[in-house]
């Protein structure tokens, strides 16, 4: 069942709630969810730079290849992307000199937090921070030149979040993170709510609809749990589970299909596995992509405005 929003009482952002182990264990409230809460952290340099050593590796994860280079390889690569005139190869050098200066910045982040480590104390006015502060802006304003993996939206974004947890106070930038999760579940449900309504009644794609569901409420759960957790090792399962049976899905077609059944059949199964694809990006990315989100809302509203008389029509199987 999809989650709503609720609309009998206001609740404040930032609430939280305990339920139980059985239950989950404590909810925080943001924009209509109720997300798994996790204890935020003491705001030290050791929680920072763990922290943005894993949104470096989930940013790498999902950007071109080759572009994840070796702090100490900084110098270099300004130099030959200052060198280069050529138009297509200077965008390849800014995206490497984007990588060089956001592992610089960690490789900084490192060396502070091992002196203090050590007992040395790192005030906020130190060279290191600032020259730390300066390679995490760097990366930031060559990461416009890095192509994602999949479409662009959201990689501005994703590849900021370095700099945000570098630059802010942990409690500030584990609220954006709370918010961003509630908008990309928003969508999530938005797009499994929009195929349900459209398709619900309609024999030859309704065996498709347990799955889509199953698929978004399993992309939500992953979505809000930690990879430590040990309630992950039963939520993936069902997510990948899930997310194949939406891209394996067929019509159920009738016994002699017409050439406009199948073309019906086609059409309908690629919103289903369009709409999986999303889903399942979003809920590995963790931001919502509000402009592809609306694009397949559209294609769908267009699918239905085409077939409408047609859905429901009864065939023999």
């Amino acid at each position: 069942m999809l989650q709503e929003a609720h609309t009998l009482q206001e609740v404040e952002n930032g609430t939280i709630k305990r339920t139980g182990r059985s239950r989950g264990g404590a909810r925080i409230y943001y924009e209509g969810y109720w997300i798994r809460h996790y204890k935020v952290p003491e705001d030290t340099l050791l929680y920072k730079k763990r922290l943005i050593d894993q949104l470096t590796k989930r940013v790498f994860h999902h950007v071109e290849r080759g572009i994840n280079t070796p702090g100490e390889r900084l110098e270099k690569v300004r130099a030959a992307y200052e060198a280069e005139e050529n138009i297509s190869r200077k965008r390849v050098l800014a995206a490497m000199l984007a990588g060089a200066l956001l592992n610089r910045g960690s490789d900084i982040l490192t060396k502070m937090v091992e002196m203090e480590v050590m007992g040395v104390k790192v005030e906020s006015d130190n060279p290191l921070i600032k020259e730390c502060g300066r390679c995490f802006m760097g990366a930031l304003e060559y990461g416009k030149y890095i192509k994602p993996v999949h479409g662009r939206e959201g990689l501005d974004e994703l590849w900021g979040e370095p700099f945000k947890v570098f630059a802010t106070p942990i409690e500030h930038f584990i609220e954006s993170r709370y918010l961003k999760l509630a908008h990309t579940m928003r969508e999530i449900d938005d797009i499994a709510a929009k195929l349900e309504a459209i398709f619900q009644h309609a024999p030859m794609f309704r065996d498709n609809i347990p799955t889509l569901l199953e698929l978004a409420d399993s992309a939500k759960k992953v979505m809000e749990t930690m990879r430590s957790d040990r309630r992950f090792i039963d939520i993936w399962p069902r997510f990948v589970s899930a997310s194949e049976g939406v891209a394996a899905g067929k019509p159920r077609l009738p016994a002699n299909p017409s050439r406009k059944d199948q073309t019906l059949g086609k059409r309908g199964m690629q919103l289903f596995h369009d709409a999986g694809s999303l889903i399942f990006d979003l809920s590995n990315l963790r931001i919502p992509m509000p402009a592809t989100a609306r694009a397949l809302l559209e294609r769908c509203d267009q699918f239905h405005e085409r077939y409408a008389s047609r859905l429901q029509a009864p065939y023999s199987a």
